[in-house]
């Protein structure tokens, strides 16, 4: 192929020069107003905070963390996500290709009829004596769309960040996972200990039941007594099967999250009160603009309409485009290859400039600008629920701790009550409802100290998923 190195050069420089412009807006994060520090904590100008822990360091439990450890590996989730990022990896790689030319090679046979009456046929039967007429061709082509006005570094920016978007989108999956997880296994472990309250209970109204059931068969008591005591048992003991329905149902619930078949599900002894022995630092707000996967992903969707934008607005500009072609052609098969006959070359330069296309440019450029907007506001809203995420889960742990000390102080009270209510009855000194009400009482707020204590993980776990811990 001779093609003259000034028209090159000249075409280079064109080409340098076009692509160099850029059109559109640069990209800057939204703008969004933030406190100085959470409501419900301190004001502090300390940045670390407890969502920056790996979740091996916030979640001590050794049973705890085989759980994490399959879901990671094998939640269905997860693996879709991951998948995510691994197509958007291929992206970013073909964009990375973008600016270079798209080079195909073409081997085409053809055999025509054309009419009698035609020129082609004319010529044909005269000067071939057939009535058809062959071409053969082969060739390389090469065509360059060279986009001006920053079109290919626009989609080269979609690319990234949409690779990061589903990077950040897929660990945004993992923290949910994560604390799924941990609320789930705590769940697990607020039903034992309340499984074990209803049991003791149990056992209590049982003991209660035989003593007043010895002194009904002496004459100290009547029957009505014996069957308000029994009654009162059936209260306890219809409670051990709800319970346990409830355990098989968040075992099932955890082996799924897990990846695995329903099964049982292996917890450690320790104290169900223990979360974490890491101090639980909130930080300041600006931490979570880097810090939450989920708002990291909508970032990323502001940066990807600002590209489209870009984009939209340079298909208005002029473009230029570059073709060029060499290869062999012929009408007959058997000098097909005949060097330097059959040998041709083609090259070809052309700007278009959009002019009347029915607005459709246009539109398509108000239409990303709109979207622009819309990911913005996305945006926004995401700083701000993570924002208000933190604070509910800082004040939930506050109030909750008050909570869980006057429960304590009731339980306490409550259970001294029974023990003295056991004894005064034994002595003549209390009457039988007085004995079955303690009980009850007891075991009512047993339960509820357990479920005071359950709400006070779930608060803990919850500022560390809202904080964005849970992915590193």
């Amino acid at each position: 192929m001779t093609i003259n190195k000034s028209s090159l050069l000249a075409i280079a420089v064109f080409s340098s020069t076009v692509m160099a412009c850029r059109v559109g807006k640069e990209f800057t994060r939204p703008a969004v107003a933030l406190p100085q520090h959470y409501r419900s904590a301190p004001a502090t100008a300390d940045s670390s905070n407890a969502g920056q822990l790996s979740w091996k360091t916030f979640f001590t439990d050794p049973a705890l963390q085989t759980l994490i450890d399959s879901a990671i590996a094998q939640n269905f989730d997860i693996q879709v996500a991951l998948k995510n990022v691994a197509a958007s990896e291929q992206a970013v790689k073909a964009a990375r290709l973008a600016n270079l030319p798209d080079l195909n090679l073409q081997v085409q046979g053809n055999r025509n009829y054309p009419s009698k009456n035609s020129l082609n046929g004319s010529l044909s039967e005269e000067f071939m004596g057939t009535r058809y007429m062959d071409d053969y061709n082969a060739n390389i082509g090469l065509s360059w769309e060279v986009i001006a006005w920053g079109k290919i570094s626009r989609m080269k920016e979609i690319a990234l960040a949409s690779y990061l978007q589903s990077t950040e989108a897929s660990k945004a999956v993992q923290t949910r996972i994560v604390s799924e997880v941990a609320q789930g296994y705590y769940n697990l472990l607020m039903l034992d200990t309340q499984h074990a309250i209803a049991a003791r209970n149990l056992a209590l109204n049982d003991s209660t039941l035989q003593m007043m059931q010895l002194q009904f068969n002496s004459g100290q008591i009547n029957n009505l007594a014996i069957e308000q005591t029994a009654a009162q048992r059936q209260v306890a003991a219809a409670l051990l099967p709800k319970i346990e329905q409830q355990i098989i149902l968040q075992e099932n619930a955890l082996k799924i999250l897990t990846g695995s078949l329903p099964g049982t599900i292996a917890r450690s002894n320790r104290p169900s009160s223990i979360v974490t022995d890491s101090p639980l630092s909130a930080g300041v707000p600006a931490a979570l603009l880097s810090q939450r996967p989920d708002v990291q992903t909508a970032e990323m969707a502001v940066k990807i309409a600002n590209a489209k934008a870009g984009i939209a607005q340079a298909s208005m500009y002029p473009a230029l485009n570059i073709t060029a072609g060499v290869g062999v052609n012929s009408f007959k098969a058997s000098n097909w290859f005949n060097i330097p006959g059959s040998l041709f070359e083609t090259a070809a330069g052309s700007i278009t400039q959009p002019i009347f296309q029915r607005r459709k440019l246009k539109t398509e450029w108000e239409t990303a600008k709109i979207e622009w907007e819309r990911t913005a506001i996305e945006f926004r809203k995401s700083v701000l629920t993570a924002v208000g995420e933190v604070s509910d889960a800082l004040v939930k742990i506050d109030k909750l701790k008050a909570q869980h000390d006057m429960t304590r102080v009731r339980v306490e009270k409550l259970q001294s009550a029974t023990r003295d209510a056991g004894l005064l009855f034994r002595s003549g000194m209390a009457s039988y409802l007085e004995v079955i009400t303690a009980q009850g009482n007891v075991l009512q707020s047993e339960l509820d100290l357990s479920t005071v204590e359950r709400e006070q993980q779930g608060a803990v776990i919850e500022l560390y998923r809202s904080l964005g811990g849970g992915w590193k």
